[in-house]
């Protein structure tokens, strides 16, 4: 499976230079390009080390001198980010990159006075309706890689149910969530929906911390859980807090952003992430050019934007990996869908028609049809989420916030 990825990874990073000119000797050159990135958090933060490890990769891959690489850590979603975006205009950026959901609006905003230069935002809704040349929006699929960790999540499931441990009509599990948006709601569902195809008895319970980064109250979110009969714990939120109340309690777990293995061995199962190594190459390559950039780009299984990595075989449930081959041959040749409404409800019906927020507004008012041939067309209109729906056996929580 590494290999596979590897190789899709690779082939990613060829065809987007090629797409965008190449480098040729008429056009642009990496050395005389300046790039920004903006994080809302450090290296503490797993969702930041992934863009801050991605963003070194790709400097490095291109050339692009130490001089001309500008990383800024822990700005918070405010009037912050615009500072400092404008700061690195300042400095010379001809790209700058933010990637906390909150960034996007002084995003925009910064981008709105410096037309002459590129500004990529990570998760953001508002590109495709914005209409700035210079303003875009990027996200992945990650809820492929939910849904195949899910399935992970669900083997490991059904190998403690076979050991006796729980029946089958206990088998809950339980998620803790950061924000109650359409990327967490998405991403929960397309994780319980994996286990839910192993084990269709299943039942989960969400809870949320309101941050995207507290360990504290992400540790005590999965503690509760536990504590009320979860037997396995998924989650998006960034830090080791709920992976560290799993070890403790010896729960499984999977992990977002990174492979936890290392401080979590006797529980962590496998990890799933967005690798923003194919975006960052292809929108810098596109700056060095003179190429356009999408207003919208998703990442996928097939670029190598999505992966899941690092499968802890000592926890893991027998022919896990072979199981995880099966499913991803299945994403990629389109003969299954995370979101086939056949496999769910909601409020015990069958949905055939669902009119989401796309084209985002203050109210989230519903604007576009979003199933097509009985499935939900996750990240089809736009790159980031818009699946927020409620659906049958998951409970939410009263959360913290």
């Amino acid at each position: 499976m590494k290999k596979l990825l590897v190789f899709l990874l690779a082939l990613c990073m060829v065809f987007t230079v090629v797409a965008c000119g190449g480098g040729s000797d008429d056009e642009g050159e990496a050395t005389d390009v300046k790039v920004g990135f903006i994080c809302l958090h450090d290296e503490n933060s797993t969702y930041d080390l992934n863009f801050i490890n991605a963003a070194r990769e790709v400097v490095a891959a291109l050339g692009i001198p130490e001089e001309n690489y500008i990383l800024r850590v822990n700005v918070p979603e405010g009037q912050e980010c615009y500072d400092v975006a404008c700061e690195m205009v300042d400095e010379g950026c001809d790209i700058i990159f933010a990637d906390s959901f909150g960034h996007e609006d002084f995003m925009i905003q910064a981008a709105m006075e410096n037309p002459d230069v590129q500004f990529c935002h990570a998760t953001g809704t508002k590109a495709h309706t914005q209409g700035l040349d210079n303003y875009h929006n990027a996200f992945a699929s990650i809820y492929e890689g939910r849904y195949l960790y899910g399935v992970a999540a669900g083997l490991k499931l059904q190998e403690m149910i076979d050991a006796g441990e729980f029946t089958a009509e206990e088998a809950k599990i339980g998620y803790v969530g950061a924000f109650t948006y359409a990327e967490v709601i998405s991403g929960y569902t397309a994780f319980y929906l994996g286990v839910k195809s192993v084990v269709p008895t299943v039942t989960m319970e969400v809870t949320f911390t309101g941050s995207w980064y507290d360990e504290a109250m992400e540790k005590e979110a999965a503690n509760n859980l536990i504590a009320n009969g979860c037997k396995l714990i998924g989650q998006h939120a960034d830090s080791m807090g709920a992976p560290t109340a799993c070890e403790e309690a010896g729960v499984p777990n999977v992990s977002y952003n990174g492979s936890t293995k290392a401080a979590c061995p006797n529980t962590y199962i496998l990890t799933t992430r967005i690798n923003w190594v194919p975006y960052y190459t292809y929108a810098i390559n596109c700056v060095i050019n003179g190429e356009a950039i999408d207003a919208d780009w998703t990442g996928t299984l097939e670029n190598g934007a999505v992966e899941i990595l690092d499968l802890n075989e000592a926890v893991a449930a027998e022919g896990t990996a072979e199981a995880l081959e099966q499913v991803r041959a299945a994403l990629l040749d389109g003969s299954l869908h995370v979101f086939d409404t056949s496999t769910f409800t909601v409020n015990g019906e069958t949905l055939t028609s669902y009119m989401a927020d796309v084209d985002t507004d203050a109210n989230y008012t519903g604007d576009t049809e979003v199933i097509s041939n009985g499935v939900f067309m996750e990240s089809h209109f736009r790159s980031a989420p818009y699946f927020d729906l409620q659906i049958d056996g998951i409970t939410l929580l009263d959360s913290a916030f």
